[in-house]
């Protein structure tokens, strides 16, 4: 092997690195959650500063579309413990804080999966901060603002008088820990989903799917899509369900689009000696 090829191997090749015992791993894993567990904890106190205003950010789009069905009533999310209003801000400003400490979170994914990569690989690591915290960005916003006034909507539309019945009267009336559980969770969930076009380019660097792979499955990914769509906006209005399935197959062939730049180019097949 030519001294060139060596040096080439020694910049590529992941096997060329120091190798890790399965407890330097782990050692690693641990600095890098630590890191990130710090990053996060940076982000709560600083959403704790601000408690209030997130609440009342968050609980925005509820709100509005209560005044919509019970304009003569007063909102208000009770606590049913004497600890609810603490716990809830709590977990009100963890939640922030693992939204502005994504790129920290995104940075130590990165840091810990980089050594096994390739030198090619290893210098996405700007685009990968860069898209993963845009992502998970827009998936929460998407959620705000979109999915949840036509989740909402639907819900409240149960509300009011059972079977015509004067006497009969149904009300929701959220406490705290029910409408943050269900917000946070919605939050997050649409972040993550909407890392997919992010997950579906690592594998295709990776070689473990290719994009004609891809292009077969796109069928399925619909039908999941619409599926997914319906269960994060229940109810029978089909143009909530069309707009968050919409976004979904969007970002998949998004996915598919980038795959074709990324994916490694597969060796053209020799002609034999025959030919």
């Amino acid at each position: 092997m030519s001294t060139d090829e060596t040096e080439e191997l020694t910049h590529t090749d992941p096997e060329a690195d120091v190798r890790m015992t399965i407890w330097e791993h782990l050692d690693e894993f641990r600095k890098r959650v630590i890191k990130a567990a710090a990053g996060t904890l940076i982000g709560t106190i600083a959403c704790w500063t601000y408690k209030e205003k997130l609440l009342r950010f968050l609980a925005l789009p509820y709100q509005r579309i209560w005044k919509e069905h019970f304009p003569d009533m007063k909102f208000e999310m009770q606590g049913l413990a004497p600890a609810d209003a603490f716990s809830n801000y709590l977990q009100l400003a963890m939640t922030g804080g693992v939204v502005i400490g994504a790129p920290i979170i995104f940075y130590q994914l990165w840091a810990f999966i980089s050594p096994g990569l390739y030198s090619r690989e290893k210098r996405y690591i700007v685009p990968f901060v860069f898209f993963s915290t845009g992502l998970f960005l827009s998936g929460v916003a998407f959620a705000y603002y979109v999915a949840f006034p036509f989740t909402f909507n639907y819900f409240f539309s149960l509300n009011g008088r059972v079977d015509g019945d004067a006497d009969m009267l149904l009300i929701t009336r959220p406490t705290q820990e029910h409408y943050l559980d269900f917000a946070t969770r919605m939050l997050l969930a649409f972040g993550f989903v909407f890392e997919l076009p992010l997950f579906i380019t690592f594998l295709a660097i990776a070689g473990i799917v290719t994009p004609k792979q891809l292009v077969k499955f796109s069928r399925w990914a619909i039908l999941g899509s619409f599926i997914l769509g319906a269960i994060a906006t229940p109810g029978p209005e089909v143009t909530s369900q069309i707009a968050v399935s919409g976004a979904l197959c969007l970002l998949y062939f998004v996915s598919v689009g980038v795959s074709f730049l990324v994916a490694p180019k597969r060796p053209e097949p020799e002609p034999s000696a025959d030919e």
